[in-house]
């Protein structure tokens, strides 16, 4: 009897479900947060007589044969890309990307990261850096003398002194696509790392090739929707709870199994 092994390995799948599900749930109000999806497939299977044997002189085939389905695995955890709410905040360094990209950090380790979580910083030294502390690309320093900075659209940040009519021009942000942004590496803190399966880090000027472009004093929000997820959460239990009922019905059989005489 294989239904034990089945039914655990489907209330195993739909406890991963519960997880992915409780993580969305609990980044609702994480900036920039996409929601994730867990994905599964069927195991092999048992090939008890194969479609198509031949199973008479005259040569006649089973038109389907026989296959029995060892239970469920998880296929992929997927990051459900989709455009966040932009939720004003008035901040200088507050960002939001409005379409594609990803801004481009340094980690401490040398490593590039990516995120679209734009609630930008300055250092002690003036540098344009991440909640976490992570210089962002290209490297900015916004000067100690400067009483407010403005960044538009196409990312150039401009900084104002009150000495000067004209603003002095610091840099422009840059934006990073991926052939295949479902293959990024989430590391935790909103920040992505490139992998083979993402392809390499694409970059560009916003709203060129594709890119979105910023908005200033805006932030964006999660995109995880509230009603889906607690619609998912209760299918998932349910899902549960009946390989659960397997389980019991394949013990109660094995049960009078063992009491034939």
């Amino acid at each position: 009897m294989q239904a034990l092994k089945i039914a655990a390995t489907g209330m195993s799948a739909q406890q991963m479900r519960v997880d992915v599900i409780s993580n969305n749930l609990s980044n609702m109000s994480t900036t920039g947060y996409n929601a994730r999806r867990a994905e599964f497939a069927d195991l092999h299977y048992q090939q008890l007589s194969r479609p198509g044997t031949i199973n008479a002189a005259d040569g006649t085939a089973l038109p389907t044969g026989v296959q029995i389905g060892l239970g469920v695995r998880p296929a992929s955890v997927s990051v459900q890309l989709q455009q966040g709410t932009l939720n004003q905040t008035g901040a200088d360094l507050d960002v939001a990307i409005e379409g594609g990209g990803y801004l481009e950090v340094t980690l401490p380790s040398g490593q590039s990261g990516y995120t679209r979580d734009g609630a930008l910083k300055r250092s002690a030294e003036g540098q344009i850096v991440t909640s976490d502390g992570h210089p962002v690309v290209p490297d900015m320093t916004i000067p100690a003398d400067a009483r407010s900075v403005s960044i538009n659209a196409q990312g150039e940040v401009y900084a104002y002194f009150t000495d000067q009519v004209e603003p002095q021009l610091l840099g422009q942000f840059s934006l990073v696509d991926f052939t295949n942004e479902k293959g990024l590496e989430a590391i935790g803190s909103n920040l992505f790392v490139e992998t083979p399966a993402s392809g390499p880090a694409i970059v560009g000027d916003p709203g060129t090739d594709g890119l979105g472009t910023l908005r200033q004093g805006y932030l964006e929000g999660s995109s995880v929707d509230a009603v889906r997820e607690v619609t998912e959460l209760i299918a998932a239990q349910r899902g549960y709870e009946l390989n659960a009922k397997v389980i019991t019905a394949a013990d109660q059989m094995l049960a009078a199994t063992t009491q034939v005489r």
